[in-house]
């Protein structure tokens, strides 16, 4: 049968992650031969350690993919995880509190249409930042945390964000550290900067104790949020170079620009769905 050209194709990525066997790829790709799709790009990797397999594959079709999960979970083992997320922005919710720069990137790319997501809120615990977020014509949620204990803030958070029930929760310098309660509620969907290249001066202040020790690069880490400080599996680092002139302050103020390209990157990345979580780390797909 011949297939107009002109009929729309349909644009999907395919998720896999499954203990690694002989003979994977040809069952996968023999389901999508079956339906008449196309790979366009694919990227495999096995962690010779766990013996895991993990693969991501951008397929298109002019046949509808409705039951296209349960086939391909048919041909794999019991345990296998797979995913089909169709192409398309994906909404976001970013908490903030006083510092613009990490949540200025995001709302400039997510203006521009370099972000394949759409900032459906942002909301901070001070009311400083909505002039700039309004400027984007962005929804701004005020939040004080004074007068209230932690548990009633972040029960005002979650009323919020499960109002709007986001993909993805992004951290833009919100300084405020989320009780395992709030986290559980969320669990791999949220994503936070860190001004430090972790592992390396975890917790508060990161640029004085990069000064007291007198390190010669300066970075930072974008990455998922669990109950252990800053201990989350990695997502994406950058680093600069710096010298002994540098104060702390002046460190902070480089490490800025650091900081706003690795989140914006790192959301990048999980809103295109090239990262997958492997026990404490990740793998991600260029």
């Amino acid at each position: 049968m011949n297939v107009s050209l002109d009929m729309p194709k349909m644009r999907e990525t395919i998720l896999v992650d499954c203990p690694d066997e002989v003979g994977l790829v040809h069952r996968i790709t023999g389901v999508l031969l079956s339906r008449k799709m196309n790979v366009e790009t694919n990227h495999e990797f096995v962690d010779a350690q766990s013996g895991h397999f993990f693969l991501r594959a951008e397929i298109s079709g002019t046949e509808a993919s409705e039951g296209l999960e349960e086939e391909l979970r048919s041909v794999l083992s019991a345990s296998a995880r797979v995913r089909v997320a169709r192409s398309g922005p994906r909404p976001l919710v970013v908490l903030a509190t006083r510092e613009p720069h990490c949540l200025g990137e995001l709302l400039l790319q997510s203006a521009c249409g370099d972000l394949p997501g759409q900032i459906e809120a942002v909301v901070s615990n001070h009311d400083c930042l909505r002039e700039l977020v309004e400027r984007f014509e962005v929804p701004f949620y005020y939040v004080s945390h004074e007068g209230i204990s932690r548990e009633e803030h972040e029960t005002l958070l979650l009323d919020v964000i499960e109002r709007i029930c986001p993909d993805y929760v992004v951290l833009a310098r919100y300084m405020r550290v989320l009780s395992e309660t709030f986290i559980a509620r969320l669990p791999n969907t949220i994503v936070n900067i860190h001004h430090s290249f972790l592992p390396a001066f975890a917790g508060a202040h990161p640029y004085r104790q990069a000064h007291h020790r007198g390190v010669k690069v300066i970075g930072a880490t974008a990455h998922f949020v669990t109950a252990e400080l800053d201990a989350g599996p990695i997502i994406a680092q950058d680093v600069i170079a710096i010298d002994h002139t540098y104060t702390p302050e002046r460190m902070a103020q480089a490490g800025r620009d650091v900081e706003k390209l690795v989140l914006a990157r790192a959301v990048r990345m999980v809103l295109e769905n090239r990262v997958f979580l492997d026990g404490r780390r990740t793998i991600v797909f260029d």
